[in-house]
């Protein structure tokens, strides 16, 4: 699979980037292009490669890249906030667009937990967008938030929420905290797992994230920009006992989605604990995109 350095700017800040592309010589270029989104704390490294791994074999070039304030992108380090995403996401459009070796009449979207909410905001404001596909993905900031805490831990996140919105008209800074104090893994024992064997082994993963950040993601609400999908298909796959982000919240983006759409329930699986190149779940939500991407490329519908 071959792999190019290729950065781009948003806000300002470049953001580091690589393009993955199929191992034919360029025979088949232009290619249609997926810029992959990752989820909640996650770099490039992580997920975007693993999508990157099993599409380009399929003829699609594949664009990872760092949020900015992650990995070796610039931007603050300890801001997490899924609305400057969505810029960052679009910023990475403008640059796949006009790529010589990239059609840019064929751009995909794919999206990864928190950056299945980020595509979908993305895509209803960017026609440039054919389809999207939204994997473990979020509908509502607040509700994903609150389902992931019981009582003392909820009502402790929001006072301190509360208590930091003063600290930052006053100090001109928003308190760092640990990142599972806002998305809280340790009551879903598949995914707490999960990150702490695989995913702590990127470099960077785990660190800081400020409050701020939280406020930003309690306001999150890509169901309403869904509501604007009416012409680009949209594709959702969601662990049937995903016990991270609750599979209500894919039950909503499927509800609430204008255009052409499709949901696929994984019957028994959770948020992250499948996703390993060779796992048979995992390789059946690649061939499930693989399938939705080619009709829409290629007709318009899926």
């Amino acid at each position: 699979m071959p792999r190019f350095s290729l950065p781009f700017f948003s806000d300002g800040h470049r953001l580091d980037a690589d393009l993955h592309l199929p191992d034919d010589d360029g025979e088949h270029a232009p290619y249609p292009i997926v810029v992959a989104a990752s989820g909640y704390q996650g770099l490039k490294v992580i997920h975007p490669e693993r999508f990157a791994r099993a599409l380009t074999p399929r003829g699609y070039a594949v664009l990872a890249f760092d949020y900015r304030g992650f990995g070796l992108s610039e931007g603050e380090r300890g801001r997490l906030v899924p609305q400057e995403w969505v810029l960052d996401v679009r910023a990475a459009v403008d640059r796949v667009s006009y790529h010589p070796r990239l059609d840019g009449e064929r751009v995909a979207l794919l999206g990864w937990g928190l950056g299945g909410g980020v595509v979908v905001t993305e895509a209803a404001d960017d026609p440039r967008v054919k389809v999207l596909a939204c994997c473990n993905g979020i509908a509502d900031g607040y509700r994903s938030t609150r389902k992931m805490h019981d009582d003392q831990t909820w009502r402790s996140l929001l006072r301190r929420v509360e208590a930091d919105r003063e600290r930052r008209t006053t100090l001109g800074r928003s308190e760092i905290t640990s990142p599972w104090d806002i998305v809280r893994l340790d009551l879903d024992d598949r995914t707490d797992g999960y990150v702490d064997e695989e995913l702590y082994k990127a470099p960077g993963f785990g660190a800081g994230v400020n409050l701020e950040s939280a406020d930003y993601l309690l306001r999150f609400q890509p169901k309403e920009h869904a509501a604007k999908l009416t012409d680009q298909p949209l594709l959702i796959v969601h662990g049937e006992n995903n016990q991270l982000h609750k599979v209500e919240e894919a039950h909503t983006l499927h509800d609430v989605a204008a255009g052409p759409k499709r949901l696929e329930i994984l019957e028994g699986k959770g948020h992250t604990e499948w996703m390993f190149d060779e796992d048979p779940t995992f390789k059946h939500m690649m061939e499930t995109i693989d399938e939705f991407f080619s009709v829409a490329f290629s007709s318009g519908k899926a």
